[in-house]
């Protein structure tokens, strides 16, 4: 594992001490490495959507572009 340093601002330092202080985790990094893994899997799957997305507009399948369909599927979601 590599060794970092990083510098935060106050207010992200202190909510990432106050996770630590909540025994949410032991220590900053390991909250940090559970954040950065959250967001790459977040990031799977927004390039799963957009893949999606892609293959759908080129289909032919609608007229609609990307960010109309999108929409409708937040809309969808979101009753």
């Amino acid at each position: 594992m590599s060794r970092q340093s990083i510098t935060f601002t106050e207010p992200n330092d202190e909510w990432l001490k106050a996770q630590v202080n909540k025994n949410e985790y032991s220590s900053k990094s390991e909250l940090v490495n559970d954040l950065i893994r959250q967001a790459r899997k977040q990031q799977i799957q927004i390039d799963w959507v957009r893949a999606k997305l892609d293959k759908a507009e080129k289909s032919g399948f609608t007229k609609d572009n990307k960010n109309e369909i999108l929409a409708q599927s937040k809309s969808l979601l979101n009753g």
